[in-house]
C-alpha cells in the first residue's frame, strides 16, 4: 500500500490502465460471442446516472457530502444489470428491447441531474470522457478492488460461460443453472463498466470492451487466441493511449479508443493482404 501511496498521477493512471486493459477484453470476448456487446453501452449510461445523482446527493445533503459519485455509479450499474436481466425474461420474444429501455433511461436521467447539479464543465468532462489528472489514489483502489472481483468472478466461472456462449440450450442439458450464471455475467459487466470508468470515460468504456477483440477475430484461430490477442492489444491502446494523452494534452479516454481503432485498422489490412489468415471472422 505504501509503494502505491507514492505514485505519481501518471503512474497511478498507468497502474489503473493496465487493470483494465486485461479485464475488458477478457470480458469482451464473451459479449463478442453472445452478440450482446452493445449491453455495455446501456450499463454505461445508467452508470453516469449513478455518478450524477452521487454528485447531486453530495452538494444538495451535506450530511451526504462524503459520497464518492464511483460508488453510486457502481450501484446504479448493479441495477442496471439486474433490470436488464428482469426485462430480458419479461421479454422473452424480444429480448433486446432490455438494452434500449435501459439506454434511454440512462440517459434521460442523467440529463436531468446534471441539470440540477452544479459540477464544473472539467468534472463532467473527466467522466465522460477520462482523465489521467483526476486519478486519485482512492480512485485507484476502487479500481483495483472492482478489478480483482471481476477477475475472480471471471477465473470461476470461465468454462460454464464458455458452454453458455456457445450453446445455450447445450449448457442447460448439460446441468449448468444457465438463469443464474447469466445474473452473474450481468452483474461482471457492470463490475467492468465502474472500474473502467475512470480513466477511459463513462461514453468510450464498451469501445474499449468491443475494440480490442475486434482487432484480435481478425487474426485468432481459436477462442483463446481471440482472447490472448485482445488482452494485448487492449494493453497497448491503453499504454499508448494514456501516454499520447499526457504528452499532448488530450481526453485520455478519446486517445486511448483512437489507438484501439488503430490496431483494429492495422490487422484488418494484415488480414487483406493475406498475411494471417483467420478461421473465428
Amino acid at each position: 500500500m505504501e509503494i502505491l501511496q507514492q505514485l505519481t498521477f501518471i503512474e497511478r493512471g498507468i497502474v489503473a490502465g493496465l487493470i483494465i486493459g486485461l479485464i475488458c477484453p477478457l470480458l469482451g470476448a464473451f459479449l463478442l460471442v453472445r452478440r450482446i456487446t452493445i449491453i455495455t453501452e446501456a450499463l454505461s449510461h445508467i452508470t453516469l446516472t449513478g455518478i450524477t445523482a452521487g454528485v447531486f446527493i453530495s452538494q444538495t445533503m451535506t450530511w451526504l457530502a462524503f459520497i464518492n459519485p464511483l460508488y453510486t455509479g457502481l450501484i446504479f450499474s448493479l441495477v442496471g444489470s439486474i433490470l436488464i436481466e428482469k426485462l430480458r425474461h419479461a421479454y422473452k420474444s424480444f429480448q433486446e428491447l432490455a438494452v434500449p429501455i435501459i439506454l434511454s433511461s440512462g440517459i434521460g436521467l442523467s440529463a436531468i441531474l446534471i441539470g440540477l447539479s452544479s459540477g464544473s464543465t472539467v468534472e463532467w468532462y473527466s467522466y465522460l470522457f477520462g482523465s489521467l489528472v483526476t486519478v486519485s489514489l482512492s480512485d485507484l483502489y476502487f479500481t483495483m478492488a472492482t478489478g480483482f472481483i471481476a477477475f475472480i468472478i471471471i477465473f470461476a466461472f470461465y468454462k460454464e460461460w464458455l458452454s453458455i456462449s456457445f450453446d445455450q440450450e447445450f449448457a442447460k442439458t448439460s446441468g449448468i443453472k444457465v438463469n443464474r450464471l447469466n445474473f452473474f455475467f450481468s452483474l461482471l459487466i457492470a463490475l467492468v463498466i465502474s472500474m473502467s470508468m475512470k480513466v477511459v470515460g463513462i461514453l468510450l468504456v464498451g469501445a474499449m470492451v468491443t475494440l480490442p477483440v475486434a482487432a484480435s477475430i481478425q487474426i485468432a484461430k481459436s477462442f483463446r487466441q481471440v482472447v490472448i490477442l485482445g488482452i494485448i492489444f487492449g494493453e497497448v491502446a491503453m499504454i499508448a493511449g494514456i501516454l499520447f494523452s499526457y504528452y499532448f494534452n488530450i481526453a485520455t479516454g478519446g486517445m486511448v479508443v483512437v489507438t484501439g481503432v488503430v490496431i483494429l485498422l492495422l490487422t484488418s489490412l494484415i488480414k487483406r493482404l493475406g498475411l494471417v489468415s483467420s478461421t473465428v471472422a
